[in-house]
């Protein structure tokens, strides 16, 4: 009997593909019903005894009950309405719809009655817990109808005999939402939407399991709920309906024997809360009363069958209906896009719905991952973190997230109870999982084959206590990190759930310590062993040389510390290796050129947009530039503090080495010229390692940040005014050129901006309200900006109306470019009338604007006068011959100015034609193509009429040379529009 009562798993032992069958919702349940179910091992973080929710049930004859007097049902009625139990509903429910800090960034409206989705919950039995099943893949499990279905209203209902079920068991793997699911229910009776009962009283499971002092079932309850004072007395007596829930059973040690567990019918009676939790199941302490457990499969084989009423299996989110559900749900929230959304943000909120279903639908990987309600959770919030952040510092890191994600899930979770070494479920996963996602990572591999599973789970088994701990690995967790693979030729092999987190198992691996040589093993096993033994031999030692004065003793004892000190160096050597490891991985060219890793993450959740694949084309390499970035963010001191609740201790002198050693590999390494999207890489990986004194050092030898064309979200915006805030340097240049900016990028970028010299922020979309910005950036009293481009902007007249007051009282910038920002006639006026009262610009670009004569002339008139202005280009306009002769008369000499209209000067090529050509090339892709081919011809024309009036062949040469260029330019225009 003792041995029934072991933790099985339900697997036969050789075969891991077998776990496919098991997935939850695997025969594509269905449900509608509207509840909670996003984060399991949430209820146990709530108070004592108020923590965690189950239903225990026994099956008993439905058998007529012989009808109470008129004063005992109204003895009832009075109890049932008393002010005791509505106390009790109010206590339940204001902890219960307490949310975790986690929750809270969805903002204030976020509650268990606004959003939830209830999983789909499947009717089960002992022989089919027991029985395997044929294999199934994720495609064949998907949206498969199933008869078994049964709600959560309904579990109490009379089973397929006829009987009343009394104890029923609610059975799930870790994720699948059985913490959340009972927390709601609790909630919905404490708001009366659960009529079938009179008296809810929860228990943790987790709590009884650290009281052994005998105690009465009467007292326990009054102990943990004092409201209930006036009402316990009537347990047993009256008809009261009441339901036990018992959340977490696989934290107990349950004996169902006599010998082990006494019988006990008396609510009085002090026994053990295990002997209370056994005989309440037993029905032979208050047998009128309906329980609910709530356990992981590997715990079900506890409570014998003969006491289990109803088995029910929580398959999560097996349709992918319910996972949209959730995602409409929870992502259309008020207050999801964070304070002071605006209409905007919704249509960000809906896009993200839209661009997530569509994932869904074509039943991608991410579908997979989403059976797990866990997973919905934590794909909500990456995508919240990836879009409405706006703060600096941004209030979580994506490292965060997936720690506190895990702390969720097993938080205090220990993986078998009934083993003596009580280790923690998240390390006995680092040091399993996290080695095959290491062995992933390094080989740059996805997929794993049964033959990967057995060489980082079985190899090294050698114990009993090993085998049981990887039974109950296989049964409760497994499917929680891996899942089978969705791509075609691929369905027996298994990948990451979410392919983030086998970088971050991965990272937690290596920094634990795990990577070790057998070498490095033994080495530190022995070196504890002899460090306990010599403090032990020091003090024999100490004795006996007073009173043999024997001189070798005390050189004994030394070379007994000999070895201790050696492997403490060597320990060093191993954090310096794990620096070179983070150093290397960042750092790979090969991986220059992709993506950033926050786009690699946005796309992995919402899909790519465009043509599927062909399954016959040979797919891209795996990247993995997570992983580095994941190591920085697990040695923050907020994630060592998270996984030392789980069981994963990093030391503070082990992070402060590491950090050490960083400086000689990462810093030096960031000096090269990175790439656009390594470098905003590198941003994020200080970002997440969250130590200031590190970045400032790293960031003060960046005097050129390079960020062209990485698409510059909020989040991003406050990754880098974070990083560049931890100093004050002055930056030579800072290139955000077709960076997807917008008016509150600036805002949040603002104080970056201050101290650049050179700042590039073309092809933009900066409207009006982002040259407000941009003019208080100017006349900020410590902006040192001395060159601004603005060039590709729609900045029009208004805009230019705030950049005339900018430049009026500016004293720092020199050179300013608003080339091609649709200014017109009215807006260069502006900039003229403003021109007078600066003293400090040298350069302006007002090329490409549609000015006229008269526009041009005035501004050219402005600029003679000009102190320090001495070049002003105003080619591609709508200049006539009069304007550019006019024009072509100044002389720097003379009027100190010079202006840049043409290619040609008189009877010579202008001094400026190459940097004219230059900028036109640069920005044929993003002009009018017609209108540049009209400016174009006027060129060619207007050279070919000044060669042909020199006599010079040495400037018939020059104009022939500019000829060409200007050709070519025509004819790839040309070939383009074909």
């Amino acid at each position: 009997m003792l041995r029934a009562m072991q933790c099985q798993s339900c697997l036969p032992w050789g075969s891991w593909t077998q776990l496919h069958r098991s997935l939850p919702g695997r025969r594509g349940t269905r449900s509608v019903y509207l509840c909670a179910a996003s984060m399991p091992g949430e209820l146990g973080s709530v108070p004592v005894g108020l923590g965690c929710v189950r239903y225990e049930g026994g099956s008993q004859e439905h058998s007529v009950k012989p009808s109470s007097s008129r004063h005992g049902l109204s003895q009832l009625r009075n109890v049932a309405s008393s002010g005791a139990i509505k106390k009790h509903q109010k206590s339940l429910s204001a902890w219960f719809s307490h949310q975790p800090n986690e929750e809270r960034q969805f903002g204030p409206s976020f509650s268990l009655d606004a959003v939830h989705v209830d999983p789909v919950i499947r009717e089960s039995s002992l022989e089919e817990i027991l029985k395997p099943s044929p294999d199934l893949t994720i495609q064949n499990q998907l949206q498969q109808p199933c008869s078994q279905v049964i709600s959560l209203q309904n579990l109490f209902d009379v089973d397929a005999c006829g009987r009343q079920v009394k104890n029923v068991v609610l059975y799930g793997t870790v994720g699948t939402g059985k913490s959340t699911l009972i927390k709601k229910m609790v909630v919905d009776w404490c708001h009366g939407r659960l009529p079938r009962f009179e008296l809810v009283i929860p228990f943790s499971c987790e709590d009884l399991s650290h009281s052994h002092a005998p105690i009465s079932l009467r007292r326990l309850i009054t102990k943990k709920y004092q409201h209930l004072r006036d009402v316990v007395p009537m347990l047993g007596i009256s008809n009261l309906k009441v339901l036990f829930i018992l959340n977490g059973l696989e934290r107990l040690n349950l004996d169902f024997r006599l010998a082990g567990t006494e019988l006990c019918c008396d609510p009085n009676e002090p026994v053990p809360p295990s002997a209370i939790v056994v005989n309440l199941l037993r029905k032979y302490l208050l047998p009128e009363a309906s329980i609910i457990v709530t356990t992981r499969p590997s715990a079900v084989r506890r409570i014998p069958g003969k006491y289990v009423g109803r088995y029910a299996e929580i398959c999560g989110f097996s349709d992918t209906n319910l996972q949209k559900l959730y995602f409409q749900m929870r992502l259309s929230q008020p207050g999801c896009s964070g304070e002071g959304s605006t209409g905007s943000s919704s249509g960000e909120q809906e896009n993200l719905v839209e661009m997530l279903s569509r994932n869904l639908e074509r039943h991608n990987q991410i579908a997979a991952a989403c059976f797990l309600p866990s997973y919905c959770w934590l794909v909500c919030t990456t995508l919240h973190f990836l879009y409405f952040t706006r703060t600096v510092p941004p209030s979580q890191t994506l490292t965060g997230i997936y720690t506190s994600f895990l702390r969720l899930n097993f938080s205090g979770e220990v993986l078998d109870s009934t083993d003596s070494t009580n280790i923690s479920m998240m390390k006995y996963v680092a040091k399993t999982v996290g080695k095959l996602a290491y062995e992933g990572v390094m080989s740059r591999k996805t997929c794993f084959t049964e033959d990967d599973l057995q060489q980082c789970f079985e190899v090294e088994m050698k114990t009993e206590s090993e085998l049981n701990l990887l039974e109950v690995f296989r049964s409760d967790v497994f499917r929680f990190f891996l899942t089978p693979c969705v791509q075609l030729g691929k369905e027996h092999t298994f990948v990451f759930t979410i392919p983030a987190m086998q970088e971050y198992l991965a990272a937690l691996y290596v920094v634990l310590g795990e990577k070790k040589t057998l070498a490095q093993r033994v080495g530190k096993e022995l070196s504890e062993v002899i460090g306990k033994v010599s403090e032990d031999v020091a003090v024999v030692l100490s004795i006996v040389s007073k009173v043999l004065p024997l001189r070798f003793l005390p050189v004994l004892f030394n070379l007994l510390k000999i070895f201790p000190r050696y492997f403490s160096r060597l320990s060093g050597k191993d954090r310096d290796a794990i620096a070179h490891t983070m150093a290397e991985e960042l750092f790979k060219e090969e991986d220059y050129y992709n993506d950033d890793v926050l786009d690699q993450i946005n796309s992995s959740i919402l899909g790519m947009e465009g043509p599927m694949r062909h399954p016959d084309e040979a797919p891209d390499d795996e990247v993995f530039e997570l992983f580095p970035i994941f190591m920085g963010g697990i040695l923050s001191r907020r994630n060592r503090a998270i996984l030392q609740q789980l069981g994963c201790s990093i030391k503070n002198l082990a992070a402060f080495e590491i950090a050490k050693a960083m400086k000689k590999t990462v810093i030096r390494n960031s000096r090269k010229g990175l790439p656009p999207s390594e470098l905003m890489d590198y941003l994020f990986f200080l970002h997440e390692f969250q130590n200031e004194r590190f970045t400032a050092e790293a960031i003060r030898s960046l005097r050129t940040v390079n960020l062209s064309s990485v698409k510059m979200t909020p989040l991003k915006c406050s990754v880098l005014a974070y990083v560049m805030g931890t100093t004050c340097h002055e930056v030579e240049e800072l290139n955000l050129t077709s960076c997807n900016l917008d008016t509150s990028s600036l805002r949040i970028l603002f104080p970056v901006l201050l101290r650049c010299k050179a700042l590039h922020l073309q092809l933009n979309s900066l409207g009006s309200d982002a040259c407000k910005e941009i003019r208080d950036l100017l006349l900020h009293d410590k902006c040192v900006v001395s060159n601004l481009r603005l060039a590709n902007n729609p900045v029009g007249e208004q805009g230019a109306q705030y950049l005339a007051e900018a430049l009026a009282g500016n004293r720092s910038l020199t050179h300013l470019s608003l080339l091609h920002t649709t200014l017109g006639d009215r807006g260069a006026e502006v900039i003229a009338q403003h021109l007078a009262k600066n003293q400090h610009l040298q350069e302006l670009n007002l090329g490409y604007n549609s000015l006229t004569d008269t526009a041009a002339l005035h501004v050219v008139e402005v600029a003679k006068k000009h102190a320090t202005l001495d070049k002003v280009h105003l080619y591609f306009n709508d200049i006539s011959e009069d304007g550019k002769r006019e024009l072509d008369s100044l002389r720097m000499d003379r009027d100190g100015v010079r202006a840049l209209v043409f290619l040609t000067a008189g009877t010579d090529v202008s001094d400026y034609w190459s940097n004219i050509l230059n900028v036109v090339q640069r920005n044929l892709p993003f002009w009018d193509r017609e209108r540049v081919r009209q400016h174009l011809v006027l060129i060619l024309q207007d050279l070919e009429s000044s060669r042909r009036q020199t006599a010079n062949p040495w400037r018939k040469a020059k104009f022939l040379r500019v000829e060409s260029e200007v050709k070519k330019m025509l004819g790839k225009l040309q070939h383009e529009n074909l």
